[in-house]
């Protein structure tokens, strides 16, 4: 709907009908106005009511969209959740090269880790209306992805772009942490949470673990770990079929660790049906903030009647510079024409 910020400003149209009628007696009202002419042998040009009449109707219109401009009119959108509550939740993603092994069933075919995790981890993203999401990638080092955002669609696109190898092919979980750590705001009212998803353990960076939880518990960050792999995957070789444990690297203990300092929780992940309702229970530890504000997004119109007049304006004194230099030529050629 349209909003005038300055309605009262509607009064000021009839004003020059005001100023027209005030000094009304002593104007001449029947004879024509004659405009003096350079040669006395041509006749002087008459302008009647009549003609008078186009232009008064473009002034009219011009005065009636600059008035209309004055009120400042808005355009007043949908109405739009603001969160009230300020939770903050950073998700840092394993890129190492273990996250290529083919070992999840998603819809009935295999892929692997790290495409299962797009597709489950984006509709995570989706869920979290209200929330300030960030993303961090991490491999031989941790690379911040996204800043803390509202906006869901930038955060779910950089992670479906994410490739395999891009930051290594080690797992660096400390540098992970702690860069989590560092990039969450210092917001005493904020609920920052940290959600880990590895497939390894630690073994590059330049911080462990331990170290970065020393400061995710200085900080008061709730890390939740997710542990991403099958128990048993088999695999074809020379020899035949063998039953292999492709999550053998997987430090369930340090994940566990991480989870209970820090006042989280660790989940497995063994398949795609675990992730998604690991996913489903994170939504219940950290609900989705209900009791929002609402706001109207206001989007200023005033600008389409002022360009209107303006144009409107620039029309007339082009029409009527056009017309002066027509009414000279023809002035000019009679001259001639008489001598």
């Amino acid at each position: 709907m349209i909003h005038f910020e300055f309605i009262w400003a509607l009064a000021a149209i009839p004003l020059p009908l005001l100023v027209y009628w005030l000094p009304s007696k002593k104007q001449v009202e029947a004879a024509p106005l004659k405009m003096p002419t350079l040669h006395k042998g041509i006749q002087a040009t008459e302008f009647t009511p009549e003609k008078k009449k186009a232009p008064l109707l473009i002034l009219s219109l011009v005065w009636i969209l600059l008035v209309t401009a004055s009120t400042q009119p808005q355009w007043l959108g949908e109405a739009v959740n603001v969160p009230t509550e300020g939770r903050e939740m950073m998700i840092a993603v394993d890129l190492s090269g273990s996250m290529q092994v083919e070992d999840m069933n998603l819809n009935g075919r295999s892929v692997n880790r790290l495409d299962m995790l797009k597709v489950l981890l984006g509709d995570f993203i989706e869920r979290r209306s209200g929330d300030r999401l960030g993303l961090i990638l991490f491999g031989d080092d941790a690379y911040m992805q996204t800043p803390m955002t509202f906006d869901r669609k930038t955060v779910q696109q950089m992670l479906d772009e994410t490739v395999l190898g891009l930051v290594g092919k080690q797992t660096a979980i400390g540098d992970a942490i702690a860069l989590a750590v560092k990039r969450f705001d210092e917001k005493k009212e904020s609920n920052r949470v940290l959600l880990l998803l590895t497939d390894g353990q630690n073994t590059a960076g330049k911080i462990t673990p331990e170290q970065a939880l020393e400061l995710a518990v200085a900080k008061d960050i709730t890390i939740y770990s997710i542990g991403i792999g099958a128990d048993v995957m088999v695999q074809n070789s020379l020899f035949g079929a063998r039953r292999v444990n492709p999550s053998s690297e997987l430090d369930e203990e340090s994940l566990q660790q991480l989870a209970d300092k820090t006042g989280g929780q660790y989940f497995r992940a063994r398949a795609s049906e675990d992730m998604s309702q690991i996913y489903q229970l994170l939504d219940n530890l950290e609900p989705i903030e209900q009791e929002q504000q609402q706001m109207r997004p206001l989007t200023a119109l005033f600008y389409w009647p002022l360009g209107l007049a303006l144009l409107l304006s620039f029309g007339t004194l082009l029409a009527s510079t056009l017309s002066n230099s027509q009414l000279f030529q023809t002035r000019t050629l009679s001259k001639q024409e008489r001598n």
